[in-house]
């Protein structure tokens, strides 16, 4: 007996050794409620969550009183209230709209300040400066120094398209002109025969061609380039002797002698680029102001510039051919009384003939 109590506690176990191990409960897993909120707590004040949202009430109560502010100060603004009209009581359109020139004019100072249009400014005023001083050349006779783009061919051409168009309408108009054998016809040939060699143009008969036109109301002359001649038949009512018809001829052929009309047109063409530069930069604003101003003070000077100038010369081509000088001064002055309505001499291409 004694034997076998050793052998059965060896063998045998206790029943709890044969059981599973139990699992802890849930209540010693589970944090309690207290530690929960304890461990958010310290979350919170240390920063370990993303983001931290703080409620501020003076914040909102400010922003109430601002937005209250704005209503009372709109409210001062606008104490009246709007009153619903009918679609056809409503003004235009344009009365709530301005004219636009404030656009206009910033458009105006964007482009002027952009560094391309500078560049185009000043590429265009120096291209300009370059072919003024490469096409001035001097006036004979007087010489006086001018600009001049068109050569004498070019202004030759040009008369002789002037001098169809003349010829088609004074033959609409039913004008008659003068056959050769009438001694109007005659006085004027025989004048020109005298003043062309001493001009140094060309004298062969075929350059020049002399028309005289059978008009007695008309009081004027003067000779295209290319050597087209026309004679108004009133001319010789002022003019009475060979001697005043030269003066007028020989005034009119110092225009060509001097290239007068290429001068004109070449004028021309640079204050036709200064008003379109203009009318473009400033949207057609300063055309109507440069426009009458260029006239004023640049072409009507010039053009009695060229008449003084063609004066000149004509007198000295009058006294080259042996005609009378003093011949002119009385033509002129007879021409002033036949010109009653003659504008004053500050807006006059003429200068003056009393002067």
């Amino acid at each position: 007996m004694g034997a076998k109590a050793p052998a059965r506690a060896v063998g045998v176990l206790p029943a709890s050794a044969l059981l599973p191990p139990q699992q802890p409960s849930m209540a010693v897993m589970m944090p309690s409620f207290a530690t929960r909120c304890s461990i958010a707590q310290l979350r919170c004040f240390s920063g370990s969550s993303r983001k931290v949202y703080n409620f501020n009430p003076n914040d909102y109560r400010q922003q109430q009183q601002r937005q209250q502010q704005q209503q009372q100060d709109q409210a001062t603004m606008h104490p009246y209230k709007g009153v619903p009209i009918s679609p056809g009581e409503m003004p235009p359109d344009s009365s709530f709209e301005d004219s636009g020139f404030h656009r206009r004019g910033n458009f105006f100072k964007r482009t002027m300040r952009s560094t391309s249009m500078q560049t185009v400014m000043v590429v265009a005023a120096v291209g300009a400066l370059l072919f003024y001083f490469t096409h001035l050349e001097v006036v004979p006779v007087s010489g006086r120094r001018r600009f001049n783009c068109f050569s004498e061919d070019s202004m030759k051409m040009l008369g002789e398209i002037q001098y169809e168009q003349l010829m088609e309408e004074a033959q609409a108009q039913g004008q008659r002109f003068l056959p050769d054998y009438d001694p109007r016809t005659i006085v004027v040939r025989n004048v020109m025969r005298r003043l062309i060699p001493v001009s140094g143009m060309s004298d062969n008969p075929g350059d020049w061609e002399i028309v005289v036109i059978d008009d007695p109301s008309m009081i004027n002359a003067f000779v295209l380039p290319g050597g087209k001649v026309f004679v108004y038949s009133g001319i010789f009512g002022v003019a009475r002797n060979e001697d005043a018809v030269a003066a007028v001829l020989g005034h009119e052929l110092a225009h060509n002698l001097a290239n007068h009309h290429g001068e004109r047109v070449s004028s021309a063409v640079g204050t036709t680029i200064l008003a379109t530069s203009a009318f473009l930069l400033t949207a057609g604003l300063s055309y109507f102001i440069l426009q009458p101003v260029v006239d004023l003070v640049f072409n009507t000077p010039m053009s009695r510039r060229q008449e003084s100038e063609a004066d000149f010369i004509g007198l000295m081509l009058m006294a080259e051919a042996c005609f009378d000088p003093s011949q002119a001064a009385e033509f002129w002055r007879r021409m002033d009384q036949a010109q009653k309505m003659q504008p004053p001499e500050w807006i006059s291409t003429h200068p003056s003939v009393s002067g």
